[in-house]
């Protein structure tokens, strides 16, 4: 029988990097533990988001460590995804997971940022500041999911592109379901500003991560 040589990137650096992710949610959980019990019960419960209405400061912290859990966890993905449909045999990965960490970093802080403006320009801080809380929120929230997916498509070899199919209808189905959640608990706010709605979702929610894929594929 021929011996067939098979090729593989090193997960060592997933490895440590997944790690990362898992110690900061223990340091969130433990700095956090009743922020962090209603965080993980987001679905089930809404206790989590009138948080936001009388502890908007002490929130602070735990909402930065969810973000940075959030972009090393998408970046994880991301880069499976590349080396799955791009470059099975890539090199440099350090290189490129920074890269990908950065681009993503940049377009989610830039966004924000530029939704704030948005918000202060129209008058509408305050609206503003809760839908912003209660998308992060979910966003964070279906990032733990994708976490645990994520793991199994690292150290899983030969993986079909099923796979990654259903992780995209998973995330499809999870964000679609937690904006019908935000719509209807906001839609009086959108029905009154429907058309600058659906322009915001096309230019803030749509564009930039179209943008964020062609220059992956580019890099």
């Amino acid at each position: 029988m021929e011996i067939i040589e098979r090729y593989s990137t090193p997960n060592d650096l997933m490895t440590l990097v997944i790690l990362l992710v898992l110690l900061l949610l223990v340091i969130a959980k433990q700095l956090y533990p009743y922020r962090f019990e209603d965080f993980t019960a987001l679905f089930s419960s809404g206790k989590y988001m009138v948080i936001k209405s009388r502890e908007h400061k002490a929130l602070f912290g735990f909402n930065v460590l969810m973000l940075i859990i959030h972009l090393l966890i998408a970046s994880i993905f991301i880069f499976v995804l590349y080396r799955a449909f791009i470059d099975p045999e890539v090199q440099k990965t350090g290189i490129l997971f920074l890269r990908i960490f950065t681009a993503y970093g940049f377009l989610v802080l830039l966004k924000v940022t530029v939704e704030k403006i948005i918000g202060n320009i129209f008058d509408l801080d305050e609206a503003i500041e809760n839908y912003l809380f209660q998308k992060h929120s979910y966003r964070n929230f279906i990032s733990l999911g994708l976490f645990i997916i994520s793991i199994f498509l690292v150290y899983s070899s030969n993986l079909s592109k099923l796979a990654f199919y259903l992780t995209g209808a998973f995330i499809a189905a999870t964000w679609v379901f937690s904006y019908v959640r935000i719509l209807s608990k906001n839609q009086g706010f959108i029905t009154l500003n429907l058309f600058y709605f659906i322009l915001y979702l096309c230019a803030l929610e749509i564009a930039p991560y179209i943008i964020l894929y062609k220059l992956i594929i580019r890099s």
